[in-house]
């Protein structure tokens, strides 16, 4: 398995701990449109790296077979986050718009955490 697939299954595992976690917050605190929020901008995030690593394992095959590839997909990316962002203002009244921002951010922090934490235990 390619190095980059294996990073993916490891960040995937961390994004659906971090969704769980999320569920059990929207169902037992008061704060329901925050952990709805954040578990909206989380799912959209988690399918975003799902395309980028898709994208890649494309660009490394057109690589290999020596053929032209236009982009590696960041107007998709980009609107699904839109779209997210489109739909928390849509239902403000079960959605909070900063928890939808914030939870789209996490794939980035969860890729930052997951690089540290490898970077340390294979330097042991």
């Amino acid at each position: 398995m390619p190095e980059f697939k294996a990073t993916f299954v490891r960040q995937r595992k961390y994004m659906f701990f971090l969704l769980s976690f999320y569920v059990l917050g929207w169902g037992f605190t008061p704060y329901q449109p925050v952990f709805l929020g954040l578990f909206l901008g989380t799912s959209f995030s988690l399918f975003n790296l799902w395309l980028m690593i898709k994208k890649i394992d494309q660009f490394g095959e057109a690589v290999v077979k020596g053929r032209k590839i236009s982009s590696i997909g960041m107007i998709s990316r980009m609107a699904m986050a839109v779209l997210a962002v489109i739909v928390a203002m849509e239902y403000p009244d079960y959605l909070h718009l900063i928890s939808v921002i914030m939870g789209l951010m996490t794939i980035y922090i969860v890729i930052m955490i997951d690089f540290f934490i490898q970077t340390f235990l294979l330097r042991k």
